[in-house]
């Protein structure tokens, strides 16, 4: 087996969360400059951009591209972090897998919920109660490790094991919710690719030169079949083998991480966020925002129905004995835990897309996006604050003399 080749320190830096947090950050940041600049229009030209073969009827824009390639991408990596929580990690222990999979589905129900009640009758409001339900695994993980100094190791687990499943749960909706027609001899093509994918790994085949055009084709089926293409990368992670063979020094899951998530974490996400967060904020979207119930939904379903769904699910799922608080937490941790994990982004802007485009000539769209960006800055600041406090907490406890 070829040896990895050893990583640079800018490799090493793309492959920690708080790089992924950051570079998540700037592109937003970026998007929202050349949408408020004299760069608007320049900007506008270059997400419509439109690129790819037409006759594959991929002839799309670079917004779309780095919608639905560039995620496949990220979720490819996000079904290996899943594939490995559940063979390897806390999701293997059917106990300790409870309490990340129960909060996990509170932190998608409640927030539905309140949007959709919020947003009733509103034109749009029967795919948009979708947005406010998943956690940004980079987003999140990237601020707490900003901030968490001192909290213990198992807040990590328990926030990636919590986004994970999210996010699992936000591509089954969009696959079931955002396709109105499916193409069934695109949809099999895409399975029958899926299923010689499944069998390589199964033969222990390693080249790239197998899997690099079956993981193409099978996003092309995917998108052709009018399932979101997202959808392929990751029913392609979930399918990569996490448990290396005596004899291999790591498994094709940790090889193919070790690679590519530099390149989600570094590129993809961000180029993403990038065409996605362009927000051009003037004084009617402001408005809007404060009037419109889809905005006002999502806002109040990630700030508060995340909280609420996350904490409130754990909290009644340990007290009734159906899971375990993860060692050394407190009540206090998974509050915290929870507001951060009202941090949308990624998955909620591509939703509003999915959900709203072509709605009141695109203002709905625009609102909605400044509404997921609002909410998002609003969990990470609320959530930030308080893990600090929780680190200050340890932080003091740990500089108490021991009782003699």
């Amino acid at each position: 087996m070829t040896d990895l080749p050893k990583p640079t320190a800018f490799g090493r830096y793309l492959r920690t969360e708080t790089a992924g947090g950051l570079f998540l950050l700037a592109a937003a940041a970026l998007a929202l400059l050349c949408a408020n600049t004299p760069l608007y229009d320049a900007y506008l030209n270059l997400r419509d951009f439109n690129l790819g073969p037409a006759s594959l009827n991929l002839d799309l824009t670079l917004g779309t591209w780095a919608q639905d390639a560039l995620l496949a991408v990220f979720f490819f990596v996000a079904g290996i972090e899943l594939k490995r929580e559940l063979v390897l990690g806390e999701l293997a222990d059917r106990r300790k897998a409870a309490l990340p999979i129960i909060a996990a589905f509170g932190g998608v129900m409640i927030p539905a919920v309140i949007a959709l009640s919020i947003g009733w009758g509103t034109p749009g409001i029967d795919q948009a109660w979708a947005i406010p339900v998943a956690t940004d695994i980079a987003f999140a993980l990237g601020v707490l490790s900003l901030t968490a100094k001192r909290i213990p190791a198992s807040a990590r687990v328990f926030l990636l094991s919590l986004a994970v499943v999210d996010d699992l749960v936000a591509i089954a909706i969009i696959a079931l919710v955002f396709t109105a027609t499916i193409a069934m001899a695109w949809l099999a093509g895409a399975i029958a690719l899926l299923v010689v994918y499944a069998l390589a790994q199964r033969r222990r085949i390693t080249t790239p030169l197998l899997y690099v055009p079956l993981a193409i084709l099978a996003w092309v089926c995917m998108y052709q079949s009018g399932i979101h293409a997202t959808v392929a990368g990751v029913a392609l992670g979930l399918l990569t083998r996490v448990v290396h063979d005596p004899g291999e020094a790591e498994s094709p899951a940790s090889r193919l991480a070790h690679r590519i998530q530099p390149w989600s974490a570094g590129l993809c996400v961000p180029l993403f966020a990038f065409f996605a967060a362009g927000v051009h904020v003037n004084g009617a979207l402001l408005q809007n925002i404060t009037t419109d119930r889809i905005a006002i939904g999502i806002i109040v379903g990630l700030v508060v129905g995340k909280t609420i769904g996350i904490f409130g699910s754990a909290w009644l799922a340990i007290k009734f004995g159906l899971a375990t608080r993860p060692a050394g937490l407190q009540n206090a941790d998974m509050f915290a835990l929870a507001v951060l994990g009202g941090i949308g982004f990624t998955v909620s802007l591509l939703v509003v897309e999915l959900s709203l485009t072509g709605i009141d000539g695109g203002e709905a769209v625009e609102t909605a996006k400044a509404a997921v960006l609002i909410a998002s800055v609003i969990a990470a600041l609320a959530g930030s604050f308080l893990i600090s406090r929780r680190g200050k907490h340890y932080q003091r406890v740990a500089a108490q003399p021991p009782n003699s």
